[in-house]
């Protein structure tokens, strides 16, 4: 099936040039369908979809993805998001005053603010570690990235792919050191899960949390957090329901603090199996390398036409399916609002900082021509606008 083909099996808006996947992915049609068949059963029959067929629907689904991302199925638990992962472990973790928290100064914003929000209450600090930008290799980042260690850090967080910069970090090399050092290793792996290939039992996180909507391509709403079987003693559940000191235990306590939680329609988790089966029948592994290879052979004419630079080498070891481009702008959100009210394009402009990153993200169902269209608009923006700077 080419792309043209597989374009048509999404649900997207034809008229809008969509290069913003990585955000909050698109669901394809088989699976939406699934997805659909799922919550008619919830509502033909609640008390059977929820209480006597969820558990094992649900189980189906754990040991279909963990197939998929190679681990063992009740070290994992669905989530709505990673964000709510990382709640679940930043609120749990044993953290006393002074103790620091290792991350980057490139990590998605919003669990920048969970880590923070839970260190100041503990009395520890969260250190947002300087990454020298343009990458230049792995060697240099793990040099920069453990510069920040101290005699307090007890655990690193640190990204797969990272979201504003869209930059693909040597996690696994990072948390074999971490380990070494007697560390406790987080990774926010939200773009991985059919982005690039992900092997958990390889890369030995003690945690890692995933999003199956964005790369993966199930609806949205359906995201995992693994922990290895020795640490998932420390963390409780967000929602303490039926699952703590339940009547009808499991032979797992993490999963009945995290999966049982009342009334919630977790229709989304089931569609796992068939998203698998979706990806499988069209041959991801090479959608993802053609995916690549298109964004990558764009990268160099964005930067020269916003007169910057690729932030990392331009090869498969820094960037997946996703390239971000600095962009001199006092008014990103502007920027975002004309591409997309203008021009129908929908893409991110993105703050980190001080600075100011425009990411697009290609998928199966993009061609040239899109890129082609966003490259107009952003020559025809700096022509007729002070939005963008040179």
């Amino acid at each position: 099936m080419q792309n043209s083909s597989l374009k048509s099996q999404f649900l997207l808006n034809p008229g809008i040039t969509y290069l913003n996947f990585g955000s909050f992915g698109a669901c394809a049609k088989p699976v939406f369908e699934d997805y659909q068949k799922w919550q008619l059963q919830l509502e033909t029959e609640p008390i059977q979809f929820i209480v006597v067929e969820g558990p094992k629907n649900l189980k189906n689904s754990r040991e279909a993805l963990a197939n998929y991302i190679n681990c063992n199925a009740d070290d994992l638990v669905f989530v709505t998001n990673p964000s709510y992962a990382v709640n679940i472990v930043a609120k749990s973790f044993p953290l006393k005053a002074n103790d620091e928290i290792l991350s980057t100064n490139i990590e998605y914003g919003a669990l920048d603010r969970t880590w923070n929000y839970y260190c100041k209450k503990a009395g520890a600090k969260y250190i947002r570690q300087p990454i020298t930008l343009p990458l230049i290799s792995k060697e240099k980042i793990i040099e920069d990235f453990f510069k920040g260690l101290s005699k307090n850090t007890k655990a690193i967080f640190i990204s797969h792919i990272t979201s504003a910069t869209a930059l693909k970090l040597p996690v696994k090399e990072i948390c074999a050191i971490a380990k070494e050092k007697g560390l406790f290793t987080i990774v926010d792996g939200a773009h991985a899960p059919g982005h690039i290939s992900l092997n958990l039992a390889e890369l030995q996180a003690d945690v890692y949390t995933g999003a199956c909507h964005k790369w993966m391509c199930t609806p949205k709403g359906c995201s995992f957090l693994y922990v290895r079987k020795e640490h998932q003693h420390l963390f409780d559940p967000l929602v303490v329901s039926w699952g703590y000191e339940s009547a009808a235990p499991s032979h797992s306590q993490f999963l009945d603090y995290h999966q049982t939680q009342g009334t919630r329609d977790f229709s989304a988790f089931l569609t796992v199996p068939k998203t698998i089966k979706f990806l499988e029948e069209n041959n991801w592994p090479q959608r993802a390398a053609d995916c690549r290879q298109l964004a990558h052979k764009n990268y160099f004419r964005f930067c020269e036409l916003l007169h910057s630079q690729p932030l990392c080498p331009v090869t498969d070891e820094f960037l997946g399916q996703m390239c971000s481009t600095p962009v001199q702008t006092n008014e990103p959100e502007k920027l975002q609002r004309l591409l997309f009210e203008k021009y129908n394009i929908e893409i991110p402009v993105m703050r980190q900082d001080e600075q100011v990153f425009i990411r697009y993200s290609i998928n199966v169902f993009n061609e040239q021509q899109d890129l082609d269209k966003l490259y107009n608009a952003l020559t025809a923006i700096i022509a007729e606008t002070d939005l963008i700077k040179l």
